[in-house]
């Protein structure tokens, strides 16, 4: 193994360590929070919350993909320690989000006279109060953008746990604090207040430690962009752009639609579900994410071959992933709702199963998109977005009204089989030189598994938890811990894929086990 191959091992592991460490604190607090802000205040700030979440989330659209391009751009002048690059890059990434803070702030306040169309049934609370929290939100996202920039060069030298510990230590205080305003003040202005102060906190320590690290940010003297690479971030952020747009549109207007059309309050039901699939999302993504580096480092240094080969190796964790999580979902999801908020605030079966399917294919186009970061190849999909959102959102609407919250999930499942089958058909060959054949066929395989197993989980754990209590759940959390992957490990554990992964294992286990000797 060449030493490039064991750095890139070493920071992806240690990434991945310091991102399970600190996510285990943050998880139990955002539940204990949601627990407390759902008995102090009550479930339609809850909504509140969500929509105005989203709502921002839709105004990032002005960052047009110009991070994904920069991180690409930093990889190859990160790799050969060429700092004069490194610097020019940073300096047009930093003007580029100053502008972007400057577009989210105007367009924001545009927003203001259109916000009662948004929200329906917000009952107890005034226009004003709603245009205030609204503008605490905004401020609050605004600011994110002024040190944010400086987080893609940590990103490109594989030490994103850096930036990592510096948010969880903020999100910690942030959470434990809000937590203590609740049941004190029981005011959501405070509730947002003490998010803002402590994170502002948070990003001016984060921006005075990376100029520190990185001291050569500081430089004045810093030359101009070269016409090539200004060229390339221009065609990138351009294809880039088009994939932000689709994504926002699809994963980020739900909310918006469900508070226009049914209620705010049901957003506020159904973010105690994203809540459950948010979290376990974050543990997954610290895998996959810390992994894009990597990637990155591995594109620029590998032939296709290869490139193909470790692919492969990462669809398959990917889906084994993603899948138990889907079966876990489909047997533990609404027990869980009830045992933990109540028995009304659990919604229908039907819309959950809709939510955990949208969850799992979302989840199987992490490998490719991932790949196509890292490698570079954003031209030739970059229209595919703009369908799915023109889908996403005349479907999710037309179904909003005439069959209620159900109809936006379908919305969202239909317009995501677009990218989902598509997309390979467009990148495999520039990607990896390889048609895309044998995507379809592993796609609808892990999809078949998946379903029949979550079929089998979900009888066994119903006769389980027929009387619903902390016990019988407990016990169904074991059995859908075991049997999912005892079924997957007796499916696969011939395939190569397979095979890498246990030996990837056994080598951890046995380098733990000589230094714990030693």
């Amino acid at each position: 193994m060449s030493p490039n191959n064991k750095s890139r091992k070493l920071m992806v592991v240690k990434n991945i360590i310091w991102g399970y460490g600190n996510t285990i604190f943050t998880t139990i607090l955002k539940f204990v929070s949601r627990w407390a802000f759902i008995h102090t205040i009550g479930v339609t700030y809850l909504g509140i919350n969500g929509l105005y979440m989203n709502i921002l989330s839709v105004l990032s659209l002005t960052e047009l993909g110009i991070s994904s391009a920069m991180n690409y751009s930093l990889y190859k002048p990160v790799s050969e320690n060429d700092t004069e690059k490194i610097k020019s890059i940073m300096k047009v990434y930093k003007k580029a989000y100053r502008v972007i803070a400057f577009v989210v702030s105007i367009i924001g306040v545009m927003l203001l006279p259109f916000l009662q169309y948004l929200i329906k049934d917000a009952k107890g609370l005034s226009n004003n109060e709603l245009v205030f929290y609204y503008l605490l939100f905004l401020f609050n996202t605004v600011s994110s953008y002024f040190v944010s920039y400086k987080y893609s060069l940590n990103n490109a030298e594989q030490k994103g746990y850096i930036t990592n510990n510096i948010n969880t230590v903020t999100t910690i205080i942030t959470t434990i604090l809000q937590i203590i305003a609740l049941f004190v003040f029981e005011s959501f202005t405070v509730y947002l207040v003490v998010q803002i102060l402590v994170q502002l906190i948070g990003k001016i320590f984060a921006s005075l430690y990376i100029n520190k690290l990185y001291p050569y940010l500081k430089d004045k003297n810093v030359k101009r962009l070269d016409k090539e690479t200004k060229k390339s971030l221009f065609v990138n952020t351009k294809s880039l752009m088009m994939h932000k747009l689709g994504e926002v549109a699809v994963n980020q207007t739900d909310n918006i639609i469900i508070s226009s059309f049914i209620s705010v309050k049901t957003v506020g039901l159904i973010s105690n579900y994203t809540l459950v699939t948010g979290t376990v999302d974050t543990f997954l993504s610290i895998v996959f994410n810390n992994i894009v580096g990597s990637l990155g480092n591995l594109c620029a240094t590998t032939d296709k071959e290869y490139q193909y080969r470790i692919y492969k190796i990462y669809d398959f964790v990917d889906f084994w992933m993603y899948g138990f999580c889907a079966i876990a979902y489909v047997s533990l999801i609404q027990p869980f709702s009830a045992l933990m908020w109540g028995n009304e605030y659990v919604v229908d079966f039907e819309v959950v199963v809709l939510i955990i399917l949208n969850t799992y294919i979302v989840g199987q186009r992490i490998p490719l998109n991932n790949m196509k970061t890292a490698a570079g190849v954003f031209k030739q999909d970059q229209y595919l977005p703009i369908i799915q959102a023109v889908l996403n959102l005349g479907i999710s609407i037309l179904l909003a009204k005439k069959v209620g919250l159900i109809g936006v999930y379908i919305g969202t499942i239909v317009s995501g089989i677009i990218p989902t089958f598509i997309r390979p058909l467009l990148v495999y060959k520039p990607l990896f030189d390889k048609n895309s054949g044998e995507f379809y066929l592993i796609f609808f395989k892990h999809l078949f598994v998946v379903v029949t197993i979550g079929a089998i989980n979900y009888y066994i754990t119903s006769l389980v938890m027929s009387k619903l209590n902390w016990i019988t759940f407990m016990f169904s959390v074991i059995i859908t811990a075991i049997l999912p992957n005892i079924f997957i490990i007796l499916l696969y554990f011939k395939t190569d894929e397979f095979k890498y992964v246990k030996n990837m294992i056994i080598k951890v286990f046995n380098k733990n086990s000589i230094k714990s000797k030693s």
